[in-house]
């Protein structure tokens, strides 16, 4: 793995919680996204080395809605940024990581991603990026 690429905190209300983390940050909202793959909607924002990413769902019932039921809101994932997601997914796999899935899926933020199993990682969602080169 390359480095942290952004930490993920799932929120009930990006309405709500990125004016929040505006105030919180002293940084405007870079971008917000869809996110067809996942069925959440994103916003993004950027302050130094560190990137924030706020999830929602969008739809009753959804993941991130099911992790606020139980946890509440606040930190969901670590994402790492990784130059060969395939490569990396196989030798995660290779050293008895549980995979969520077996190839990679557009994910946001012009990523390429894969997400592993908490109960492989100490109850830490993890997710591995890798940037989708566009030529």
């Amino acid at each position: 793995m390359v480095k942290l690429e952004h930490i993920g905190i799932a929120v009930k209300n990006l309405d709500v919680s990125i004016p929040l983390f505006e105030a919180l940050l002293n940084s405007s909202c870079y971008k917000t996204e869809w996110v067809e793959s996942e069925q959440v909607s994103t916003a993004f924002f950027q302050k130094g080395e560190t990137k924030i990413e706020l999830v929602a769902n969008t739809d009753s019932g959804g993941v991130i809605e099911k992790f606020i039921e139980k946890k509440g809101e606040g930190v969901h994932h670590l994402a790492f940024a990784v130059e060969d997601i395939v490569a990396e997914m196989q030798r995660l796999k290779n050293e008895g990581f549980i995979l969520l899935q077996e190839t990679p899926k557009k994910g946001a933020d012009n990523k390429l991603v894969c997400f592993l199993h908490p109960k492989s990682t100490n109850g830490v969602l993890i997710e591995l990026c890798q940037e989708i080169v566009i030529s």
